[in-house]
């Protein structure tokens, strides 16, 4: 019924690109043609697969839910999962895939780290820590993820609210931050957490798109 819903609201060319997408490699090759959306840091905060697909660029969020719409327009599950950080570091989203009941992820990212996962995790929480050790600032190398969501399931909301939207997704950005978390490590561990070394910093020089 949810895929029916969503592909109705659809246009023909829309429909032509999400019909091409119709496995989660698809999707994230898809991704990886979208240049980076830069725009969030003056205000502009999510757009709906709608606006992505007109606009043709995307940053993380954006990418994850575009993802999930085209999962959903296949008769997947459309799910997210939210990696939080500390306040000097920023989230970043995924969406969620099975394949023989293992979890992958899709990711759009900027840098060479926090992208794709392979369906080989038995659990959320599997896939979720595999990012762990990736997750670090540039100048420090302190380690900075500390929680991950529950699989944010977006076909709780009507298809018109999210996929073709008009209007920026700060609420749905707003309730998958509120949505139930999970920690990565317990707190009495976070001092001792080794940073990541000068070499390892060095990854994030890389950049796909430029600003």
């Amino acid at each position: 019924m949810y895929q029916q819903q969503l592909r109705a609201l659809l246009s023909p060319k829309e429909s032509a690109v999400f019909k091409k997408l119709n496995t989660p490699n698809k999707v994230q090759d898809y991704l990886d043609t979208l240049p980076q959306n830069f725009s969030k840091s003056s205000g502009e905060t999510c757009r709906s697969p709608r606006r992505i697909l007109r606009d043709k660029k995307a940053y993380c969020l954006e990418g994850a839910i575009i993802a999930a719409a085209a999962l959903a327009y296949h008769g997947r599950q459309p799910l997210l999962l939210d990696l939080q950080t500390t306040d000097e570091d920023e989230d970043h989203v995924l969406a969620l895939f099975k394949e023989n009941n293992l979890w992958g992820a899709i990711s759009k990212t900027n840098n060479p780290v926090l992208r794709w996962r392979d369906p080989v995790y038995k659990s959320v929480r599997e896939l979720a820590m595999s990012y762990f050790h990736e997750y670090f600032l540039y100048k420090s190398g302190k380690k900075t993820l500390r929680a991950y969501s529950k699989p944010f399931d977006l076909s709780r909301y009507k298809p018109q609210q999210w996929v073709t939207a008009e209007e920026s997704l700060d609420w749905l950005a707003e309730e998958m931050d509120a949505s139930p978390h999970l920690p990565t490590v317990p707190k009495k561990y976070i001092k001792k957490l080794r940073r990541a070394s000068v070499l390892e910093r060095k990854v994030l020089d890389l950049e796909e798109w430029e600003k």
